[in-house]
């Protein structure tokens, strides 16, 4: 850390050169770090108590001006977003370029839609983009395929040798352990990697299993909602590239129309910024259908899904 950093930091109420290099330790060695946490998780780390925690936040949020903007402060950061490719022309249209940074962008279908398909091509195509940068893969289903990456990389020229080391894989085996590896994806960013893709395949099938009937239906939904609250908040601070693939369930009451809808309910729909769903089309393609979007409006599109990439229809 510099010292312009850690002088900074010592200028925060309450804060001790021990409190300092504790979090400097945890990886929190900036105020717009300390800015992103809740009274709560800064008390936990620091060791201080909850209202100085809250005194913390509130100095590093006027010291970073993290309030009101004006439309061109905006304006400059909607430009520094990234886009990576589907690989499919008409499906970047469909989505305004690509799937964008800074915001959680939700694939949904059914079981062999293609969301899994396009969790390997995007951390392909994230790296061809970005040679040197680092996709972090949180597998809960355990249906990443490193032949499936192999297949990608060779559709758009790179060498599968070199970026087996830049996709880092883990395994989820419940919803609390989902928590720590997103958890570590920012710990991972604070120390220098440059990480510019975060795949959760999937985001919700622990949470279906883990919480079943009505009765812990609550519980399930304020847990998934601190989970999206997190990931929302790691696309934002790093202007990364979040992207989650969903289960769907079939609602009964539907009389007309597509019966599907996906698990998570509103929670999952407002932390999303981007929500596309996927379904089998004619003779072996895939529909993409552009459901919510804040900016785009919606639409959809037709396209097969081949050994070595995206083939428009």
């Amino acid at each position: 850390m510099s010292e312009e950093k850690k002088a900074t930091l010592d200028q925060i109420p309450g804060f001790g050169a021990v409190t300092v290099q504790k979090l400097v330790e945890m990886g929190y060695d900036n105020l717009t770090a300390i800015a992103a946490m809740k009274p709560s998780e800064l008390a936990n780390a620091s060791g201080v108590t909850e209202s100085t925690a809250r005194k913390a936040i509130k100095f590093a949020l006027d010291s970073c001006g993290m309030d009101f903007k004006d439309f061109e402060q905006l304006e400059k950061e909607r430009a520094e977003i990234i886009k990576i490719t589907t690989g499919s022309e008409v499906f970047d249209v469909l989505l305004g370029g690509g799937v964008e940074s800074r915001s959680i962008t939700e694939f949904y279908a059914e079981f062999g839609g293609g969301k899994t398909q396009f969790a390997h091509l995007l951390a392909v195509n994230c790296l061809k983009r970005f040679p040197d940068s680092t996709v972090v893969y949180i597998d809960s289903e355990g249906s990443f395929r490193p032949e499936r990456i192999n297949q990608f990389a060779e559709g758009v020229k790179l060498d599968p040798e070199i970026i087996k080391k830049q996709i880092k894989v883990a395994r989820a085996y419940n919803t609390d352990h989902q928590a720590v590896l997103v958890n570590k994806v920012q710990d991972m960013v604070n120390e220098g990697l440059d990480v510019k893709m975060l795949i959760v395949d999937s985001l919700t099938s622990h949470f279906r299993s883990e919480f079943i009937g009505r009765g812990s239906l609550s519980e399930r939904q304020q847990k998934l909602n601190h989970h999206m609250a997190t990931l929302s908040k790691i696309a934002d601070v790093n202007n990364m590239v979040v992207y989650v693939t969903n289960q769907v369930m079939s609602r009964p009451d539907t009389f007309f129309g597509d019966p599907t809808a996906a698990i998570g309910g509103h929670v999952v729909a407002h932390a999303s910024k981007t929500r596309v769903y996927l379904r089998k089309g004619k003779k072996g393609s895939r529909v993409a259908k552009l459901v919510d979007s804040p900016h785009l409006p919606d639409g959809e599109v037709n396209f097969l899904i081949e050994g070595q990439g995206i083939k428009d229809l």
